[in-house]
């Protein structure tokens, strides 16, 4: 089950990167005004912060461990400043992601396919 959920983490990381990678100021524009619509978007942090344990906890056997355990740590830490962060420094920090270049929303995709392609290979799953 373990490498399920896992696999399931890289599947949403790989996802996210090349939608980044192939349509970024499409995809941030899109968030962008789901955020604006339905704060309540946020809560959704919670899901990512079990997510972020998760990997903690489910990486001890793991090759690149420290990465998996940085990595989930990371996630942890962003998502629970953006679910219980003050409303202005959250504000701030979102509109400083969402006025970025193009350019930086394809590097962070590419990152997100790395870790995803990280992930599977740890997990067995890609050679």
């Amino acid at each position: 089950m373990t490498t399920y959920i896992l696999g399931a983490i890289a599947g949403i990381w790989l996802a996210d990167g090349l939608a980044l990678l192939s349509f970024p100021l499409l995809v941030i524009r899109q968030v962008q005004e789901s955020l604006q619509q339905n704060l309540h978007l946020l809560r959704w942090q919670a899901v990512s912060m079990c997510l972020g344990a998760f990997l903690i906890v489910s990486s001890a056997e793991l090759p690149y461990q420290p990465l998996w355990w940085i990595t989930g740590a990371a996630m942890g830490i962003k998502s629970s400043f953006l679910a219980c962060g003050p409303a202005t420094w959250r504000a701030s920090l979102l509109n400083w992601c969402f006025a970025r270049e193009a350019i930086d929303y394809r590097f962070m995709g590419l990152g997100l396919c790395a870790l995803a392609v990280l992930l599977l290979h740890a997990l067995g799953l890609v050679t």
